[in-house]
């Protein structure tokens, strides 16, 4: 069997999304990963409550992500604030509406299409408070201690290595910093056959991890007042809940972390 590496799945995931911003048609998350997951991931910019009458089809129609990190973040004017994944920057225009021309917006993405049709509309919106940066999630190119919020939005779950996104997200946080991430989580684990499957991992499927090892990999870091709630029951908190060996039921989730 073909072992995972770092570089093949960036490859991977890189490909299908530099597919994905210069062709609608190509899916989005799970439709093409297997009929079974499409449901649970379910993206699109109806995930929002926030008004999305004044963004352009070229942002809306790319909506990737599984959730509305904007209003997990409860953003404020002046806040300098770092979308981990911003694909073609509907969350970055969304929050830079909230932090107003007083604040920053930062956004981070490897796939160059991606980063193209970004400042594309970046340039249509006169967004002059947002910022793209081409990198990876393990290795943010923003300084230390400089980030009030963080955002994220359906992109660690595609992370080859999710402890190196949480101990940079903590890096570049300032103290008192906030992380607030929509991304696919399980109940069980994927065994290693399912995710040598890369048109799943790719899809935001079967590179999400447990919620208990996510929330044990958010401590490791320095996180603090860790939050994991099902998107469809967030009245449950999960963080502290105990893995089972059991076949894993993946759902989005809403996640929410300080830096002391």
């Amino acid at each position: 069997m073909t072992m995972l590496t770092t570089e093949k799945i960036h490859s991977e995931v890189q490909a299908r999304y530099g597919r994905i911003a210069t062709d609608f048609q190509v899916g989005c998350c799970a439709a093409d990963a297997g009929a079974d997951y499409v449901e649970e991931c379910g993206c699109g910019a109806e995930l929002y409550d926030a008004d999305l009458s004044a963004l352009p089809q070229d942002v809306t129609g790319l909506s990737l992500g599984c959730g509305d990190p904007i209003t997990l973040a409860e953003l404020q004017p002046g806040q300098t604030v770092l979308d981990l994944g911003s694909g073609g920057g509907i969350d970055c225009f969304l929050a830079a509406k909230q932090v107003g021309p007083t604040g920053q917006v930062i956004g981070v993405d490897m796939t160059p299409e991606m980063l193209a049709k970004a400042n594309r509309n970046k340039a249509k919106m006169a967004a002059d408070n947002v910022e793209f940066r081409q990198g990876y999630i393990e290795d943010i190119p923003v300084d230390a201690n400089t980030v009030d919020v963080i955002i994220s939005n359906c992109v660690i779950n595609l992370s080859p290595d999710k402890t190196a996104v949480f101990r940079e997200a903590y890096r570049v946080l300032k103290s008192g910093g906030k992380l607030a991430v929509s991304d696919m989580v399980t109940q069980g684990r994927f065994a290693q056959q399912e995710r040598m499957d890369m048109s799943r991992w790719a899809g935001c499927i079967t590179g999400a991890e447990d919620v208990t090892d996510y929330a044990v990999w958010l401590k490791a870091a320095g996180f603090t007042d860790i939050s994991i709630r099902d998107k469809g029951a967030p009245h449950i908190e999960l963080a502290n809940s105990i893995s089972l060996d059991q076949a894993a039921r993946i759902f989005s989730a809403r996640i929410t972390a300080r830096k002391p």
